[in-house]
């Protein structure tokens, strides 16, 4: 008789609770990071998803419990909702009301590596708490991943130091959950009071505190969606914060209020707010700016805008196809490794690509530009060469442009120069002056097409609209094309978006297309342009304060003068 073979017992898993912090994504911890990015499963709530998602591995697939089937989604009752992104997806047939601690044990049971991921610091979350506790029971391994809290967070982001150089004790009360007892304690207490409540109960939780025997004239911040871009703060008294808020028009919310944090006491340096308030004081603090290049050309401009306040929105106005006869490239390429010329010159990052593609389908690495020259314009371009492994020999030393080009570049010397031949791989409508340019310095040129530029799909029927009717507060412009295409795409931007372009000439296409331009980098750069665009943000905030007016992005703004240059 044989023996039996018993089956093997499952891997065991590992559960990692992660504290995803207040709101904004940059203030994960580098173990945060590093979990997610190893992790199978990821239970969270929606908004905390919203934060911990861009670093979950790639082909992770997503699965949404039911709302009607949870308990209340009110911040502080009952059970959150859930939203669980599985690579394997085997929790897919859960059903929805299972809460996260069903949730969480099942997937470890199943040998996967559990990320759950929770809004704040672990150690705050009562939910959390009763999960790592069911995890010890069951013998299932865990971590705890420390987040930035909430109530320590966002009273940062608005400029609201909790403590001050004498020690002022500080006190947190969560109002919706708070007892009778609490609200004396703190009353009877001259420190800071940081209490997290909702924005439909503020008013009902300053009066808590001046029945417990706070000053009604007590200052006190009030602060929602903090750490966000959409974050806004208010400076009141415990006695006028409801008329503040009414003031405001602050309206109730059907769902039980948005979360906020308010700051209540003397020394909480609410008074102070004017000159610490580094987040809302950005210069594009909220405004929503319209970017109209290509996905990969977009990433590092939207970057910068995001350091600025802003929040951009990407909209692919060309996109990058290959050239129709691919054979006049082919040849250029192999003519590149037969030494056929002395020079290669790359005026954008899409020619790069093109070139590098070229090269891997051939098996070829950077090495193939051994003994040739290589010039680029623009920085750009020049990084995406380093990152191939490629140091350009030549980049304008002024403007970055096929002019710049032109001005450092050094006539034929047969001489010195044993090839006179250039290589120029280019979009199919680039200008001919740095053709022209290079031949009458004596170079001959190889003028070959490397890639396409067709105008892309117009964008979902809301950003078109969101485009005509106002919804953007600037638009950045970084060739005509740009213009032609997002106008021919989507239509005109309104009369009160901020027009920003990159060069007079970009600039002259924008006003034949009835645009104002109230925007033009000093130098043709995209960094350059958001640069400027910042500094306008930056005066326009300036002057408002100066006159004493509210601090508005522009689409708050309907001027009744039209601010479209005349077309007759």
């Amino acid at each position: 008789m044989s023996p039996t073979t018993l089956p093997a017992p499952p891997e065991q898993g590992h559960v990692t609770f992660l504290g995803a912090g207040p709101g904004d994504p940059g203030l994960l911890t580098l173990r945060a990071v590093e979990a997610l990015a190893n992790a199978d499963v990821l239970v969270a709530e929606h908004d905390v998803l919203d934060v911990v998602r861009t670093h979950a591995r790639q082909g992770v697939s997503e699965v949404h419990t039911d709302a009607d089937t949870t308990a209340s989604s009110t911040p502080g009752t009952g059970t959150p909702q859930l939203t669980v992104v599985d690579g394997a997806s085997t929790t897919a047939g859960v059903p929805a009301n299972r809460d996260a601690a069903h949730l969480v044990m099942e997937a470890a049971r199943g040998g996967k590596r559990v990320v759950r991921a929770v809004s704040g610091d672990p150690g705050l979350d009562a939910y959390a708490a009763e999960e790592m506790l069911a995890c010890a029971s069951a013998g299932v391994p865990f971590e705890v991943v420390p987040g930035v809290a909430t109530a320590v967070g966002v009273p940062a982001y608005a400029g609201v130091p909790l403590r001050d150089a004498q020690g002022t004790d500080v006190r947190f009360v969560d109002a919706r959950t708070a007892s009778d007892r609490c609200w004396t304690e703190v009353g009877a207490s001259d420190g800071t009071v940081v209490v997290s409540t909702t924005l439909d109960s503020v008013a009902a939780a300053a009066g808590e505190l001046v029945s417990a025997g706070r000053k009604p004239d007590t200052p006190l911040t009030v602060t929602v969606a903090g750490t966000t871009t959409r974050q806004r703060t208010w400076t009141a008294t415990l006695g006028t914060i409801a008329q503040t808020l009414k003031q405001a028009k602050v309206l109730p919310s059907p769902e039980g209020g948005r979360p906020v944090i308010a700051v209540v006491g003397e020394r909480s340096a609410a008074a102070q707010r004017d000159r610490l308030a580094w987040f809302e004081s950005k210069p594009l603090f909220g405004w929503r700016v319209l970017v109209p290049r290509t996905k990969e050309q977009a990433a590092s401009l939207s970057d910068q805008l995001r350091s600025y306040g802003a929040v951009p929105h990407e909209v692919p106005t060309i996109a990058v196809e290959p050239p129709r006869t691919p054979q006049q490239m082919e040849r250029a390429v192999k003519g590149l490794v037969t030494g056929r010329y002395e020079w290669i010159a790359f005026t954008s990052v899409n020619a790069v690509k093109a070139v590098r593609e070229k090269f891997e389908e051939y098996g070829l690495d950077a090495r193939a530009f051994a003994g040739i020259k290589v010039a680029a314009v623009g920085e750009q371009t020049a990084n995406a060469l380093i990152a191939f492994g490629v140091k350009p020999d030549l980049v304008p030393s002024g403007e970055q442009s096929a002019a710049g080009l032109l001005e450092d570049w050094p006539p034929y010397d047969p001489v010195f120069d044993p090839i006179d031949r250039v290589f120029l791989p280019r979009a199919d409508i680039a200008t001919e002056t740095l053709v022209a340019g290079l031949i009458e310095l004596g170079w001959e040129v190889d003028d070959v097409t490397a890639y396409r530029t067709v105008r892309a799909s117009p964008p979902p029927a809301e950003t078109r609209e969101a485009i005509k009717g106002g919804g953007f507060d600037a638009v950045l412009f970084t060739s005509s094309s740009t213009v032609r295409n997002l106008v021919g795409i989507a239509g005109k931007p309104h009369n009160v978006t901020v027009i920003a372009c990159i060069g007079p000439a970009t600039a002259k296409t924008a006003e034949e297309h009835g645009l104002r331009v109230d925007v033009m980098a000093p130098e043709p750069s995209v960094h350059k342009l958001a640069e400027a665009l910042a500094d306008f943000g930056a005066r326009r905030r300036l002057a408002a304060l100066d006159a004493g007016d509210p601090v508005t992005r522009p689409s708050e703004r309907r001027p009744g003068a039209r601010r479209r240059r005349s077309t007759t």
